[in-house]
């Protein structure tokens, strides 16, 4: 379970550095690499409002040939949003159920 604090206050995760700006609250980056080929980037945040999200930058190199490189972003963009879809669709638990 994850203990809830005043937005003004710095969690356990979060970096308490300049990160924590504008009344948000932003964990350290954690890196995925892929030298020349991907590096995907998340940091968890929580706003102003005490809502918690997570940010996810993606930088994936595509090859130089047009055709390719259009198929590239169709399955990026597809996978992109089976995985957005997949993670919001995960509920917490209600109180006094247990999780499936």
């Amino acid at each position: 379970m994850t203990r809830r604090t005043r937005v003004d206050q710095h969690t356990r995760w979060c970096a308490r550095d300049h990160r924590c700006n504008l009344a948000e609250h932003r964990s350290a980056e954690i890196l995925v690499d892929l030298p020349g080929h991907a590096r995907a980037v998340l940091v968890r945040v929580r706003a102003s409002d005490g809502r918690e999200h997570a940010e996810i930058r993606v930088r994936v190199a595509l090859v130089d040939v047009e055709p390719a490189a259009r198929r590239q972003l169709g399955t990026l963009l597809a996978d992109l949003r089976d995985l957005v879809i997949r993670a919001a669709a995960i509920r917490r638990p209600q109180p006094g159920r247990t999780a499936a």
